[in-house]
């Protein structure tokens, strides 16, 4: 994570897009030079992140940034000192001239969110995991299916080269029959590196507990600890799950189209963050056809490294590595460990470090709002990849394997 963020301070810039095929089609449409007005809902520290990678985008304009907490509006205000703040996001979705939103709020709040934007008309940026649960997941989809607009999701390894790059290799002739897909998370940093220190500001005079709570049942009263380390309780995040394996996730489901799962089952146990209620380390085994999908993190050890991906078939294997480096061997062909992945010639991405995508990913975002085609991470992927983060969470909770039933659009 803080290879990540570090890479983000350093590196905000325009990027080119790679641009998505297929026509979007829209009742209003952007000409090609148009500028875009843009707002952002939640301004900590992912949502300034994504904010400065959209000012960094041509032609970008920033006009009004929501937060419930004045800390958070004074920040993005800082960067951007003739922005509009609001505490309320409804006061900003108001404001006509605003085309599009970049929702970047905690997890349970990203369909309250979500859902008066696009009933508002505005494109959207959403950050993942698109949605808290089924209901929620729900809503969006009825909300976005109504509507004309273009929605990404952020999961930015859909625009790094390397996605492109296995979607060129991941064919029989070279993979033969795909069975296995094996991808892990794994980071030496207690509560995954997300601990964070409480302001002497984060009181009642300056957060909007309950507009921050949203609909959680049943509310609580005014807790600094839940608001600042929200990723820590089950109310408001769904722990590494939705942090990170919806990202190795969104990935794979687009390079191979993969549905909902037939099914999933989750085991883990908190070892080693005692003021956290989700599990630290984790193993995650969904099924998607005929393709075994296994993903596992773990905060004790980063041996592995946060993002290493292995596609696995009768004739071959492609392998990825967080640096978004791509790489295949033919089955029968030299056998190397995870550990050289970081120091090979890379097909594309980089040698050491974390490659971030999000510049990419935002640029592509406002260039299919001007042409209104289809977004590298569109609604539907970040819709499948949500339902299998929230099967992951519900088979934890119920020690068993769940399914998906499509006629009731719920876990069983």
């Amino acid at each position: 994570m803080s290879s990540r963020r570090t890479f983000m301070k350093q590196t905000l810039g325009g990027s080119a897009a790679l641009m998505a095929s297929g026509f979007f089609p829209s009742s209003r449409v952007l000409g090609a030079n148009d500028r875009i007005r843009i707002g952002l809902i939640g301004g900590g520290d992912r949502g300034q992140e994504i904010f400065n990678a959209a000012i960094h985008c041509p032609n970008v304009e920033a006009v009004g940034v929501a937060d419930v907490y004045t800390r958070r509006l004074d920040e993005v205000k800082a960067i951007v000192p003739s922005i509009k703040t609001y505490k309320d996001f409804r006061q900003l979705l108001d404001d006509k001239s605003i085309d599009a939103v970049l929702i970047a709020t905690p997890q349970h709040l990203h369909a309250l969110h979500f859902v008066p934007a696009i009933e508002a008309g505005k494109d959207v940026y959403q950050e993942k995991t698109m949605a808290f649960n089924p209901d929620h997941a729900r809503r969006m989809k009825k909300a976005f299916e109504k509507s004309d607009r273009v929605v990404q999701v952020g999961i930015q390894a859909t625009s790094t080269p390397g996605c492109a790059r296995i979607r060129e290799l991941a064919t029989p002739e070279k993979m033969g029959v795909i069975s296995g897909l094996h991808s892990h998370h794994y980071r030496d940093a207690r509560y995954g590196g997300w601990t964070r220190p409480i302001p002497a500001d984060c009181n009642l005079e300056h957060v909007d507990w309950k507009a921050f709570e949203g609909e959680t049942t049943p509310a609580h009263s005014f807790d600094p600890q839940r608001y600042i380390n929200w990723r820590f309780f089950w109310d408001y995040d769904g722990s590494n799950v939705y942090e990170n394996m919806v990202h190795q996730v969104g990935f794979w489901y687009k390079v191979m189209d993969f549905k909902i799962p037939d099914s999933v089952t989750m085991t883990g146990a908190n070892l080693l963050s005692p003021k956290m209620q989700m599990p630290d380390t984790i193993d995650v085994s969904m099924l998607q056809g005929n393709v075994l999908f296994t993903w596992n993190s773990m905060f004790g050890n980063d041996f592995y490294g946060e993002g290493h991906d292995m596609l696995l078939g009768t004739k071959g294997m492609i392998a990825r590595n967080e640096g978004d480096q791509v790489r295949y061997l033919h089955e029968g062909g030299e056998r190397r460990g995870v550990e050289t992945l970081s120091s090979v010639t890379p097909e594309g991405g980089k040698e050491t470090g974390y490659f971030e995508g999000t510049p990419v990913h935002m640029q592509n975002f406002f260039d299919c709002m001007r042409s209104r085609k289809v977004p590298n991470c569109p609604f539907e992927i970040g819709y499948r990849s949500a339902i299998a983060c929230q099967m992951s969470i519900a088979s934890y909770h119920q020690k068993r394997a769940v399914r998906w039933d499509p006629k009731t659009e719920d876990i069983v």
